[in-house]
Order: C-alpha cells, then sequence, then structure tokens
C-alpha cells in the first residue's frame, strides 16, 4: 500500500497471475523464498525491515541507509548530529 500500486499490478510486475500477491495476502498462498526476496526487492525494502512493524516506511529507511554508507565518516556524523538534535525537539 505504501508503495502505492495494487495487488493486481505488483503480480503482474513480478511475472504472475494477476491474483498473485493476492492469494499471498489473504493467505491461501506462501512465496518461496526466492519469490519472498524479489518481493523485497520489488518494494524496495530487507526482510528483515518487511517483518519489522515499529518502521512505518521501511523503503524510505533503506533509501537513507544506502545513503549514508556513500558517506565519509565526518559527513555521517554531520547527520547523526542533527537526528539528536531532532529526537531533542
Amino acid at each position: 500500500m505504501k508503495k502505492g500500486v495494487s495487488e493486481y499490478k505488483m503480480s503482474i510486475n513480478l511475472g504472475h497471475s494477476k491474483s498473485y500477491i493476492q492469494s499471498i495476502t489473504s493467505g491461501r498462498a506462501m512465496p518461496s523464498i526466492s519469490e519472498f526476496l524479489y518481493i523485497c526487492e520489488y518494494l524496495g525494502t530487507t526482510p528483515k525491515d518487511f517483518f519489522d512493524n515499529e518502521l512505518d516506511n521501511p523503503a524510505l529507511l533503506q533509501q537513507a541507509i544506502d545513503g549514508l554508507k556513500a558517506l565519509k565518516d565526518a559527513d555521517i556524523s554531520l547527520i547523526l548530529n542533527n537526528i539528536n538534535r531532532l529526537q531533542n525537539e
């Protein structure tokens, strides 16, 4: 839902019948491990974050983590300082 795509469209985009994702979300079917990994990749999240109910937007968090990986330590420290400041407001 957060990705803004229907079960039908996601099923088709993953190369399955139009009811594939609906059968998973309704509990009638379970994806294989490899299919689950494709679903996570499609949603832009990790398997761990997929099951973390405390995360509001795991794809956004993953995008931030990926961006941080490309930064120098000094820049990461600046960002952490800003995070701490925002949490204290």
